[in-house]
């Protein structure tokens, strides 16, 4: 497994087009749904209702990460939904954290901009971090989303969740820029190398699906 300064620096140029892209849809259209890449609210909303609906019930003592926060949008989702936890908020976009920053989230946040400044929490979540790849090739790009999936596994202490396009997407909706995954894969992937306790939802109206690894075992019935 990579350390977080090897896995920043083999992915150092992914990260640099990933960073220049989102800033530039954050320079162009300011802090809303279109400046982080999706459709309308309703679908930001619905990607965040599916990344926490099997979370713990919420409490001041449980601290989340959100890796790739963009504009800090799912603070205001957990503010309105009346969720208190302890807020982190990671992007390798420093004109995204900006806009973050200026944000009056009434919330408990912290916002880093590196990898070394990440420690241990309760919750991991990731959206749409693993979609546009731009150019990448195809085997490098889920390289780096395999390896960033283990980090995800060292940080998290409870549960990690994140999500990905479909491979089941219609044909005439599919980018060639994006990376469209196979939920059978990745079930497979994280069942086997993280957890026996993965749950996979692909029963949303929207072109992706969301997985959720549970490091806590309940026991198993047998």
């Amino acid at each position: 497994m990579p350390s977080r300064i090897s896995l920043a620096e083999r992915w150092k140029h992914l990260a640099e087009k990933s960073a220049s892209y989102y800033s530039d849809r954050i320079k162009s259209f300011g802090p809303n749904v279109r400046g982080v890449d999706w459709n309308s609210d309703a679908s930001q909303t619905l990607r965040f209702e599916q990344l926490t609906a099997v979370w713990p019930c919420p409490g001041d003592s449980l601290s989340i990460l959100d890796f790739g926060c963009g504009y800090g949008a799912l603070v205001d989702f957990l503010v309105k939904k009346g969720m208190k936890y302890k807020y982190t908020g990671f992007d390798i976009s420093s004109d995204m954290l900006l806009e973050a920053r200026k944000r009056d989230h009434h919330a408990d946040v912290t916002w880093v901009e590196t990898l070394e400044e990440l420690t241990k929490y309760d919750l991991v979540l990731a959206s749409g971090i693993f979609n546009v790849r731009l150019d990448c090739p195809l085997p490098e790009w889920e390289g780096y989303v395999a390896d960033t999936l283990d980090l995800f596994n060292e940080l998290a202490l409870r549960k990690f969740s994140f999500n990905l396009l479909t491979s089941y997407s219609d044909k005439d909706h599919m980018r060639d820029y994006l990376y469209y995954a196979s939920p059978e894969y990745w079930f497979g992937y994280c069942k086997k190398r993280y957890s026996k306790f993965v749950l996979l939802n692909h029963s949303y109206p929207l072109y992706e699906f969301t997985i959720h690894v549970k490091k806590e075992s309940p026991g198993i019935i047998v």
